[in-house]
């Protein structure tokens, strides 16, 4: 197929583009829209690495017809009445960046959400961007440590969609920020400001999304990345090495996923006889079903079953002020005025 005669707009003044992009959300929790999210979810490559059709017929006989309902049930536990708590939350990110990075860069900016996974879509972001006369764009995916499965795919999906342009703008893609000395200091500082009203717990567990080992044993770089926030974190919170542990939850499926496991782990503290905990997520800046589900809900459950007493969840940055300037930050280094073409 020949790419399309896509160009700038004429008629709209040269602007910078910045894309925020997250990983996606049902568009409702009824059944059939959860399964039409988790078909395209799952049939993502990067998300599962499987010769395409074997994986195709167990995911659309088997996956498609029992995960979707269960999957739906917990959608309806966390939805609100504007929606989706990952969506409402990242146009309200993208809104509080727009402002900011009105009043901190000479240049116009036109900032847009997309998501990797349901709507809005990145062709629909990309579209809207290249209407505005984005001369050059800055990717920015909410993900803090790079993961094939998530900011690969993220730059596929961005691929494909330039692959149909005829004129591409210039691109600046952020891979990750998993170290960046701003973002442990915000995260250090929401843990910090949670604890002042709340009170410090014995244990604080940080817990990252997980992914199935053998991606990590063929070269992802996620879980050294992941150790690494948590590492930075505990040294600027002033840990101890017995205060603090890091897990990875969301596991799927029957092969091993990179461990320790975040339910096994609270499980395993209970038991020991630790009485109370405190769970953050630093892989998360956005709360969604991982976070206010699986974390808030769930393990907070396994933990209190298991003999614990008391069990808090942190929640993600969202739309804090330091949060978005921080993430301001990022995309003002990356930024150039309009017309330039580098770091494509």
């Amino acid at each position: 197929m020949s790419p399309q005669d896509v160009s700038p707009c004429p008629t709209a003044p040269a602007c910078i583009g910045v894309l925020l992009t997250n990983l996606g959300t049902p568009d409702s929790p009824k059944t059939a829209d959860v399964r039409r999210y988790l078909k395209q979810f799952l049939s993502d490559p990067r998300v599962v690495e499987f010769p395409k059709l074997p994986w195709w017929l167990f995911l659309n006989g088997v996956i498609l017809h029992t995960r979707p309902r269960r999957s739906a049930r917990l959608y309806r536990k966390i939805w609100t009445e504007q929606g989706s708590p990952l969506l409402v939350i990242s146009r309200e990110q993208q809104e509080a960046l727009q402002a900011v990075l009105d009043r901190t860069i000479e240049h116009p900016v036109r900032v847009e959400l997309a998501m990797r996974y349901g709507n809005p879509s990145i062709a629909e972001g990309l579209e809207r961007l290249r209407t505005a006369n984005a001369r050059t764009i800055t990717v920015l995916p909410l993900y803090p440590q790079y993961s094939a499965t998530t900011t690969a795919s993220t730059f596929d999906a961005i691929g494909q969609v330039f692959s149909q342009w005829r004129w591409i703008p210039g691109l600046h893609f952020i891979s990750d920020y998993h170290d960046h000395p701003g973002y442990i200091r915000v995260m250090a500082d929401s843990v910090r400001r949670f604890q002042r009203d709340h009170g410090e717990a014995e244990r604080l567990l940080f817990s990252f999304h997980g992914i199935p080992r053998k991606y990590a044993k063929q070269g992802d770089p996620y879980p050294q990345q992941c150790r690494t926030t948590a590492q930075r974190l505990a040294e600027e919170l002033e840990l101890p090495e017995q205060r603090w542990a890091t897990s990875f939850q969301s596991r799927m499926g029957r092969s091993e996923w990179l461990r320790p496991y975040t339910d096994e782990t609270l499980t395993r503290w209970a038991k020991e006889g630790v009485r109370q905990v405190q769970v953050v997520c630093p892989g998360f800046p956005t709360d969604c079903l991982e976070t206010l589900e699986e974390i808030g809900q769930e393990n907070r459950d396994c933990f209190l079953s298991a003999g614990g007493e008391g069990y808090q969840y942190i929640p993600a940055l969202n739309t804090h002020s330091t949060h978005i300037a921080m993430l301001a930050e990022l995309i003002r280094c990356r930024c150039e005025s309009p017309g330039s073409g580098t770091d494509r």
